[in-house]
């Protein structure tokens, strides 16, 4: 496996090496029961299939040396353990009924636990946002001051993100958990759907409406794409947080743990690295996205351009965002809020953020809107350029002192003016 450095037990057991062997199983008995129950096979023989029916490995790539071929050597070795009885298995079937049933199993399956994932996430940045709501900061836009806002807020835009990507796994598990038993190139000449539907139905599966010797690969790159989005969004959060944590910003850090090292020449460094490897991974789900969305268009009824592409996007894909979000669980828990840092922060424009207020009050006077505009912008730059606190320069401003009073300036940078939604926002997200 080539993630196990990222690979949690959960997650690794759906796709450990020769994961496919027990799925392929999984379908050929669950056939074999469908059609012994409407009597195609006889009881004794199921008896018998049941009884001895199971994977060896070893013995499967034995024989998959010699004849070139995954699911003949699978079937070989495990008739062999059956023994006669074996000769019911596979009946009617072509490889890809048992190979892409089988897989819509275990995307399915991971496709769960990827949204007990994403909700330990939405958890997490529900508790920090509450204990943030009021922790005020200044909200930047091009990189640059911009308003105040709050912590809290910024959680709670990106938990809104979070649920919209539920909604959408939830759509792409739906459209995965799909399975076909209608034979070589979807005719059902040797298998009837009837036993299709059935199967199905005891594996938990939806039925392709229609098929060919393949289950469709617009239902994997549904699947690839979600998880794709997924990354984005986390590489959002881990972007956000890494430049939050730049020495000139400093408002929040990642966790750092007791003896870790942050630069093997300089000892001060503490570098936001989990969040970095959050990024980088969700480069690679992208990447795999795009493999998912070239499998789509394949030749006539089948070809296998798509085959080895999944070996490696599929497995890795799944053990990369189980990874990250978890990852970016523990971050969000762990994660150092300095407000203290924030107010200072956003003390250093000052008091330039609320040049809004100090213009909407001008109109609100009667003085025309591009002229309030013009007053204030050159006061605004003046200030910045003199470094100079702004309602100093405000207030001295003859023009602006025509229709505001000092009291008036004085109270139009209050910065709870700017939190009096705050509540308001919390309560329709339903963190309260």
């Amino acid at each position: 496996m080539l993630l196990e450095r990222y690979t949690h037990p959960e997650m690794g057991k759906l796709w450990k090496d020769g994961y496919e062997y027990e799925r392929w199983l999984e379908v050929e008995l669950a056939v074999a029961e469908v059609m012994t129950k409407r009597g195609e096979i006889p009881l004794e023989a199921m008896e018998a299939i049941r009884r001895s029916a199971k994977v060896n490995p070893k013995r499967i790539l034995e024989i998959e040396a010699i004849v070139r071929h995954d699911l003949i050597a699978f079937l070989q070795a495990v008739v062999e353990e059956i023994g006669e009885a074996g000769k019911y298995l596979h009946l009617g079937l072509t490889s890809s009924d048992v190979k892409d049933t089988a897989l819509s199993l275990v995307l399915r399956d991971s496709g769960l636990l990827l949204k007990k994932d994403l909700r330990d996430l939405r958890e997490a940045l529900a508790k920090r946002s509450l204990e943030s709501k009021y922790t005020v900061m200044v909200g930047r836009t091009h990189g640059i001051h911009a308003e105040p806002l709050t912590f809290g807020l910024k959680l709670a835009l990106w938990i809104a993100e979070l649920d919209r990507q539920e909604e959408r796994l939830d759509q792409a598990i739906l459209s995965v958990s799909a399975g076909k038993i209608s034979g070589a190139v979807g005719t059902y000449a040797n298998v009837s759907p009837e036993v299709e539907e059935a199967v199905c139905k005891y594996l938990g599966l939806t039925r392709a409406l229609v098929s060919n010797q393949i289950l469709q690969r617009d239902r994997h790159a549904h699947f690839m794409t979600t998880l794709a989005l997924i990354a984005g969004s986390l590489e959002k959060i881990a972007t956000e947080i890494r430049n939050l944590q730049r020495t000139d910003i400093l408002e929040v850090e990642e966790p750092f743990a007791e003896g870790q090292k942050g630069s093997s020449a300089m000892p001060h460094k503490r570098n936001p690295i989990v969040c970095e490897q959050v990024s980088g991974m969700a480069r690679l789900i992208r990447g795999n996205a795009l493999a998912a969305m070239e499998n789509m268009a394949l030749w006539h009824e089948r070809d296998m351009t798509h085959s080895s592409v999944e070996r490696v996007i599929l497995p890795d894909s799944c053990l990369l965002l189980d990874h990250m979000l978890r990852q970016m669980t523990r971050i969000i828990s762990g994660l150092k809020i300095r407000g203290e840092q924030m107010k200072r922060n956003l003390q250093k424009t000052y008091g330039l953020t609320s040049s809004q207020r100090v213009l909407l009050a001008l109109v609100e006077q009667g003085c025309m809107r591009e002229e309030a505009y013009a007053w204030v912008q050159q006061d605004a730059f003046q200030a910045w350029d003199q470094g100079k606190d702004f309602i100093e320069v405000v207030s001295e401003d003859k023009r602006i002192a025509n229709y505001l009073s000092k009291n008036k300036l004085q109270g139009l940078f209050d910065l709870s003016y700017h939190l009096q939604h705050v509540d308001d926002i919390f309560k329709r997200m339903g963190l309260e």
